[in-house]
């Protein structure tokens, strides 16, 4: 009974392993890694491969963007590039964009912007830097911009969603009972604005 046992343990951490792997390998031959895929408002969304890759750091000006072609630093680039805006703390994996203890509609300091929770009495807008959590495979979370806003709707742009995902993706936008709105995606914590 203990060798089955251990056989089934090496086999769970090769599959393990493998899988930790197969997301730092590029799997889709239709992109290089730091091709360029989108933009919005000039700044560019660039392929990353594996959602595990990394490049290198990515600073301006001695300020910490983020690692190359991860989500973190496309929506740290955007709000630098298009808003001049640098964040107190520019460090954090996307999760970490998100305070829970910051009531809806404060300020995010570590960040320097105010924070809305999912639903919120106001309403997203473009522009707005989108925060979803984590996941069984990505713990991390993950983070994006919100591109266009309609009636019902959202659109988002993203970097770094996976080899095979694009970078436009969209979301029901529903106004409650009680007078907020909520991204419908059980993933979407909020979103911060400038």
């Amino acid at each position: 009974m203990k060798k089955k046992a251990f056989i089934i343990v090496i086999i769970l951490l090769v599959i393990f392993f493998a899988y930790k792997g197969v997301r730092k390998v590029n799997l889709n031959s239709d992109f290089e890694v730091g091709q360029k895929i989108d933009s919005l408002n000039n700044v560019v969304v660039y392929y990353n491969g594996g959602v595990d890759n990394v490049v290198q750091r990515n600073t301006e000006d001695g300020y910490n963007l983020g690692l190359e072609y991860q989500c973190v630093e496309f929506v740290k680039r955007y709000y630098y590039e298009h808003y001049n805006h640098k964040m107190p703390d520019s460090y954090g994996h996307a999760i970490s964009f998100y305070n829970n203890s910051i009531p809806d509609g404060e300020k995010n300091t570590q960040r320097d912007l105010i924070q809305y929770s999912n639903p919120s009495a106001i309403s997203p807008r473009e522009g707005d830097l989108l925060v979803m959590k984590g996941t069984v495979f990505n713990r991390y979370g993950h983070v994006a911009i919100i591109s266009k806003v309609e009636n019902t709707q959202i659109e988002i742009i993203q970097q770094n969603p996976g080899p095979y995902s694009p970078s436009r993706a969209s979301f029901e936008l529903l106004k409650t009972a009680e007078n907020t709105w909520k991204i419908n995606n059980d993933r979407v914590l909020g979103w911060l604005r400038k």
